[in-house]
Formats: C-alpha cells, structure tokens, sequence
C-alpha cells in the first residue's frame, strides 16, 4: 500500500526544483559525449578570455608603434598596478556569479537577484575607493613596481585614466561574469568580444589622429567598457531575462556580501601574488637590464599570456563536465574529460612555444621593429617559452583539482608556480647568468610546477576516484 507523505514531506517537496530542460541540461553532462561537452561548454569561455587578452594587447601594438618604447615599458610597469584592480574586481565578480548560480539553482530567485544588487551596487563603491586610494599612491606605487625618471609620468599618464576607468570597468566585467552565470554564455562573449572591437576602433583616432598618446589609450579603453556595459545594462534591465534589476533589491546585505567576498577572496589573492611576483622581476630587469627590459617583459608577457588564457577558458568550461560526473562517481567520464582537457591544453601552449620559438621577431616587431627593446624581448621571448608546452597541463591539472572540489590542492598548486619557485629563481639566478637569468627563472619554475602537479596528483589519485569520498559520505 502506497504511503501518503505527512504535511512536512509535502511542504519539502514541494519547495524542490521540478524536472526541467535546465534540469535536463544538466542531466546531459552525465550521458552526452564527453568531447562534444568540453567544446560547447568551453568555446565561449575561451572566446571571453582571449576577449580579455586582446585588450593589452591591442593596446600595446598601438603605444608600441606609435608612441614608442618609453611609452611600451611605462605599460608594463602599471601593469602589475592594473592586476591589482583587477584583483580587487575579481572578489566581487567570481564571487557574485557563484552565489548567484547556488541561488538559482535552490529556486531563490529573489536571493539570486539581491546578490545581483549588491554586487551591482559594490562595483560602484569598491571602484571608487580603490580609485582615490590608487591616485593617492600612484606615484610611489609605480616606482615599486620598476618605474624611472623616463616612464613614471606616462605610466601615471595612463593610470589616471585607469583608476577613473574603474567603476565602469567593474561594473562591465563583474556583471558578465553573472551573465555567464545566469545561463547566457554567449551573451557574455559577446559583450566582451564587443568591448574589444570599440577599443580596437578607438585606439587609433585616440593615439594617433588626435595625437593623445598613452592618454588616449587608456581613454579608448575606458569608452570601450562603457559600450560594453551598456550592452550588459540592456540585458539585466529586461524583464524577460532569467535574471534582471528588481526595485527594492540594492540595500546591502550583510550576509549576500558575506558570501561574494568568501568565494572571491582565493582567485583574488592569486591574483595579488601574481602582480607582487612581475614586480619582483620589473625590479630585476631594472637592475640588469634597464628599462628597455622592462618593457620588453611586457611585451612577452602578453604574448603567452594569450595562449595561456585559452588554457584557462578551456579549463573554465571542463569544470561544469567534471564537477558533475565526480558527484556522479562517474570516475571514467572524468578521466576521460581530464585526459581531453590535458591535451588540449598542452597542444595549444606547445602552439605557443613552436610560435616563439620560430617567429619571435615577427611577433615583437607588431609592438616595436627595433632597437634595444626589440632586441631584449626577441630573445627573452625564446627563453621565456622554453617550458611553455607543460604549463598548458600545469593550468589543467590545478584546475582540475577546485572542479572536484579540492580547492585548497588547487589553490596551492597555483601559487607554488609564483611564490614557491618563481620569487626564488629570479633572485638567484640573475646573479650567476644576468639578464638571461630572469628570463630563464620563468621556463625553471614552470618546469618544477609541472612536476609538483604531477607528484600531487599521483599521491591524491585515490581520493579522487571517490574512495574516500564515498567512505566519508556513508559515515
């Protein structure tokens, strides 16, 4: 005889998600084919991060050629000053997109959109307190980060336009990570890939026919996210979108903000290393190299960068493929999506090497066709690209391990590359080898990430494939 479930079980029920094509969606992570998951849930977010890439690129190409190589290295030393921005950005758009997916995902819309408020409204307030906090220190905040006499007043040129920049650039950026998250990927690319092409438009009539320089290279780009969140504003104000603005939901509350700034606080203290760890090796080229180092730096850096970012946007859509088939205790379809990801990562960083290694004066003249700056980034280019074919894994592999859940392997992992061997190496190395030493601390400590990630995955291979997991859950 069928039991009737008590008043309690109906109420539970009835508040649980009913089945859906959401829901079916999600369902086809489980039984679709593996490779055809990993292309359509990683096309966009790669498009999106080489969106992002192409912007300091674009810009480079431009100041390089028509401002010229003080301009280049003035770049290059704001640009750890950017990362930090970007870093404090991070908190609030990685952070929000996570609650608000968990919001949605518990029926809690009206959750989901006061998390979308309070970000919203957080963009605003946190962009102008590190604008007037920046422009307070700007000055002797790029001299630690390897600025002269010749490229102090046109990186603080540039960075004052940057720090003004900031609410808008927040607002454009963070808001598409919820985009993304609210079930519009390609929405999101979209806009980004649209900020891209406005910069691209406006950076010439800014540097070149209105003779503004590395002002109105900043300037091209701070119009270009005000279109591109014009485009994203269009989108959140539509009733008809799965998540939009609603009137009574921008008041602060403690605990949505609570809960942004906790998931966002790992990926923004990655990001801060990373920006202490190009000023450390500003600092060294300044030492034995000048500032044509610097600016050479700056120029590679950007280089492998971008294949570095397609990396991490293919890592981006594997994490929905493998967090979802390790919950399943599917451990086939994840080895299966974790080999795929491996080699596809490391066939786009091995693209990235063959590139430097065969056509660096190719790719350094799009920034400067000659002269000392040339010269320094042609050949540290080639060193620097040396280890590149492994760091395509390396990216995969500490990815892999925050997709199950493993955050903390994942965090440590990202940060043993930066502050465990890269810190050391270049203040060793330059003192026996000189200049190459710099660029040769780069390829040495992507070389022991690798191992480090291969050691830490061989020894965590049991848990992985659920044998603690399923112990723990049965207790």
């Amino acid at each position: 005889m069928r039991v009737m479930p008590t008043k309690p079980e109906e109420r539970i029920m009835k508040n649980l998600p009913t089945p859906s094509a959401k829901l079916q969606g999600a369902a086809a992570l489980g039984a679709a084919p593996v490779p055809r998951l990993l292309f359509s849930y990683s096309l966009p977010a790669i498009a999106g991060m080489i969106a992002v890439s192409l912007y300091n690129i674009v810009d480079s190409i431009f100041i390089g050629r028509w401002v010229g190589p003080d301009a280049l290295t003035a770049l290059g030393v704001a640009f750890p000053l950017m990362n930090v921005a970007f870093a404090f950005g991070m908190l609030l758009g990685v952070g929000g997109a996570a609650v608000c997916s968990i919001r949605m995902g518990a029926k809690d819309m009206d959750g989901a959109r006061r998390v979308l408020g309070n970000v919203a409204v957080l963009n605003v307030i946190v962009g102008a307190l590190f604008c007037l906090a920046g422009s307070l220190a700007l000055e002797p905040a790029l001299l630690l980060f390897g600025a002269s006499d010749r490229t102090l007043e046109p990186a603080r040129d540039f960075m004052q336009v940057f720090l003004l920049s900031l609410p808008i650039g927040y607002s454009m950026f963070n808001l598409t990570h919820i985009m993304r998250a609210s079930g519009y990927p390609y929405k999101a690319m979209s806009a980004l890939v649209l900020t891209v092409v406005c910069n691209a438009l406006f950076a010439p009539v800014f540097i070149k026919a209105l003779g503004w320089g590395i002002f109105g290279a900043a300037l091209a780009t701070l119009c270009a996210q005000a279109v591109g969140l014009l485009w994203v504003l269009r989108h959140f104000c539509a009733a008809s979108s799965s998540l939009c603005f609603s009137r009574g939901f921008w008041g602060l509350r403690l605990q949505a903000v609570r809960a942004v700034l906790a998931i966002g606080l790992a990926p923004c203290l990655m990001n801060l290393c990373a920006c202490a760890v190009v000023g450390v090796i500003n600092l060294a080229l300044r030492e034995h190299g000048g500032d044509a180092a610097i600016g050479a730096f700056g120029v590679i850096n950007r280089v492998l960068f971008l294949f570095v970012m397609v990396v991490m946007g293919l890592a981006q859509g594997m994490q929905p493929v493998l967090g979802y088939n390790f919950g399943a205790r599917r451990p086939s379809r994840v080895r299966e999506a974790l080999r795929l990801g491996i080699a596809a990562g490391t066939l786009v960083t091995s693209a990235g090497c063959l590139a430097a290694e065969l056509f660096p004066g190719l790719i350094v003249s799009l920034f400067s066709e000659s002269g000392p700056l040339a010269e320094h980034a042609v050949r540290g280019l080639r060193l620097c690209a040396l280890a590149m074919p492994v760091v395509g894994a390396q990216v995969i592999i500490s990815n892999f391990f925050q997709s199950v859940g493993r955050a903390g392997l994942s965090a440590f992992l990202a940060l043993s590359r930066q502050c465990v061997y890269l810190i050391p190496c270049v203040l060793v190395a330059p003192r026996f080898l000189g200049l190459d030493g710099v660029w040769l601390a780069i390829p040495i400590s992507d070389a022991l990430a690798f191992v480090t990630c291969l050691l830490v995955f061989y020894w965590s291979r049991r848990e992985l494939w659920g044998v603690r997991l399923i112990r723990w859950e049965h207790r």
